[in-house]
């Protein structure tokens, strides 16, 4: 399924924002004005600024506008925001990323994985250990789990890159939701060995588990992010609901 129309305004206008083009507390353009800039319906615009305020770049003002809060941050962190790719993260926060494949596998999943991951005993998945880098810096290890009839062809070398971009450009998935939990758990032997950790500073990190959805409403993959405690930032964006 292409991408629609939407989804370009909205990667637009969330680019223009980060590379401050609107200005913090500025108001984007009119939605008039959206209309002829990007030759769509009211309802394309509308969409997609929905899709702004929903993930906290924007605020709709009535009778005003629509206001841009967002506020560039500290870059010495690494911020997780929506889904997306470490490709996208990585440009988000305005560094230099770099993948390394540590292992590459086709298995089945057993009851501890099945356990573990929310896949079926027996389904049949790729695991794939990543390594990855900003500006140089090893800051994250991810576990990842992808079902395989989900996901053909996947490969060590696409994983190097970007499995997102594969998923959305050459199998036109549509990846939808992505159920979230993250704790702090103490460092493994594999985090000090790759992470460059020293366990006299650090004892814990940042942990990430999700399991992520496409539009047919199959889990096509489980994730382990693991993060360097002294790099990591998470920034979700919370709305209070009217009783």
């Amino acid at each position: 399924m292409p991408k629609m129309k939407y989804e370009y305004i909205y990667k637009d206008l969330k680019q223009k924002i980060e590379e401050e083009e609107y200005s913090y507390q500025d108001f984007l353009p009119s939605e008039n004005a959206l209309v002829q800039i990007y030759g769509c319906s009211r309802n394309t615009v509308r969409r997609a600024i929905g899709t702004l305020v929903t993930d906290g770049y924007v605020q709709t003002l009535h009778g005003k506008g629509v206001r841009n809060i967002f506020r560039p941050i500290d870059q010495t962190s690494y911020t997780i925001g929506g889904i997306e790719s470490f490709k996208e993260s990585s440009i988000r926060n305005k560094k230099d990323g770099r993948t390394r494949v540590l292992q590459f596998m086709e298995l089945t999943a057993d009851e501890k994985i099945a356990r573990k991951t929310g896949f079926s005993p027996g389904t049949e998945l790729y695991y794939i250990q990543r390594l990855h880098y900003l500006d140089e810096k090893p800051l994250i290890i991810n576990h990842n789990y992808f079902l395989k009839s989900a996901v053909p062809g996947l490969t060590a070398k696409i994983a190097e890159g970007s499995i997102y971009e594969y998923l959305e450009n050459t199998l036109h998935m549509t990846i939808v939701n992505s159920k979230r939990v993250v704790t702090v758990e103490k460092i493994t032997q594999i985090d000090e060995k790759y992470l460059e950790l020293d366990v006299n500073d650090y004892n814990c990190m940042a942990v990430i588990t999700s399991q992520t959805y496409n539009s047919d409403g199959i889990m096509f993959e489980f994730t382990q992010s693991r993060h360097r405690p002294d790099y990591f930032r998470f920034q979700d964006n919370a709305v209070r609901k009217t009783l």
